[in-house]
């Protein structure tokens, strides 16, 4: 432990066994490698551990796993540990699965937040009344590094050949899913159509496992709106140099999101890294990246271009075409500082 670390806590993050990881157990890993020698993983449902236990929620596989945070919790709080957990999505979840988490509240110690959405989502429910009163925000950063060098991939032969025919390439990255919205690219995808654009769609992901129907849904429509030739959808990727090759044949990313964007999209600030515009709708209530530097950095410097929070898609799609002509932005995001300032806010809620 370096001299700066001490007095700070140790902490023992559970981790799944997802050989995919989401994003919330891409930042479990990630939280934990950030703060070096004072953090180690372990998988749920195994015993150990020491310092602070921190459960990072929604917990992938949740209904296989349905006790081991609950299970974990009580063997803390039982040997005298703290319990954080971390709340990355609320409203967005199943309500069974919101239940599921009511045993874990009162054994918390303290809750983090990934936004102020969520934290207010969270404070009208009524199971809000069994957490703790410590609570705070953590800024949640990107859950990749872009490389020096990256790779030649047989996914970007796709983007290569339809910049070559003069289309516009337009990318999502992220897991599929209903509530993300995505099927709204596929309207947006239509929309540049209807414009005289010649638009391919490229979505940068896979899709959510368990849900019903989800791929078969999204494919019918976009050969409802007529793209589905325009369309590819890359499946998992699970290195971030491949990932950056694909992210450098894409001219603009877009997000529409039922919310609006809030700070806890770690796949906005992804795309935002590729040097490439991000279109996406802007939150309803101002100040919701109050608490986010490298959010502020990156509106700060119009790599990210905010539409109405309830803008049209004809409206997007005309942010989407001015954006496309912008020069690649050069500077590199210190992923490194992002990871701090999210490991401070978790030393923070502990040490208040």
């Amino acid at each position: 432990m370096s001299r700066s670390d001490a007095g700070l806590p140790r902490l023992d993050v559970l981790i799944s066994d997802s050989a995919a990881p989401c994003g919330v157990e891409a930042f479990a890993r990630r939280l934990a490698e950030t703060a070096g020698d004072r953090a180690a993983t372990r998988e749920l449902g195994t015993g150990g551990g020491e310092g602070v236990l921190v459960i990072n929620l929604p917990v992938v596989a949740w209904k296989r796993k349905l006790v081991d945070p609950v299970l974990a919790a009580l063997g803390a709080r039982a040997r005298g540990r703290r319990v954080l957990v971390i709340l990355h999505e609320w409203a967005d979840l199943d309500w069974k699965r919101r239940a599921s988490y009511a045993p874990l509240l009162p054994l918390a110690s303290a809750v983090l937040f990934s936004a102020p959405e969520v934290a207010a989502q969270f404070a009208a429910d009524p199971l809000s009344r069994l957490a703790p009163r410590r609570s705070g925000l953590v800024p949640i950063p990107p859950n990749v590094f872009r490389p020096d060098v990256l790779p030649t991939s047989p996914l970007t032969a796709p983007l290569d050949d339809a910049r070559r025919r003069g289309q516009l390439v337009l990318g999502h990255f992220g897991s599929i899913y209903p509530r993300k919205q995505s099927t709204q690219i596929l309207d947006l995808t239509a929309a540049l159509v209807q414009r005289g654009e010649d638009p391919f769609a490229v979505f940068i992901g896979s899709f959510v496992k368990g849900q019903d129907r989800v791929e078969e849904e999204f494919m019918a429509r976009a050969r409802s709106l007529g793209v589905a030739d325009r369309v590819l959808v890359t499946g998992y990727v699970a290195d971030d140099a491949e990932l950056f090759a694909i992210f450098d044949g894409v001219d603009v990313f877009a997000y529409l999101f039922p919310e609006g964007l809030t700070s806890r999209r770690g796949s906005v600030l992804a795309c935002a890294m590729s040097g490439r515009p991000v279109v996406v709708n802007a939150p309803e209530l101002p100040g919701a990246f109050d608490h986010h530097p490298t959010y502020r950095a990156l509106l700060g410097e119009g790599r990210l271009r905010l539409v109405s929070h309830r803008a049209t898609v004809d409206e997007v799609a005309a942010a989407v075409e001015a954006a496309a002509s912008l020069p690649r932005h050069g500077s590199r995001l210190d992923v490194a500082a992002a990871w701090r300032d999210a490991l401070a806010a978790v030393d923070d809620v502990l040490t208040a």
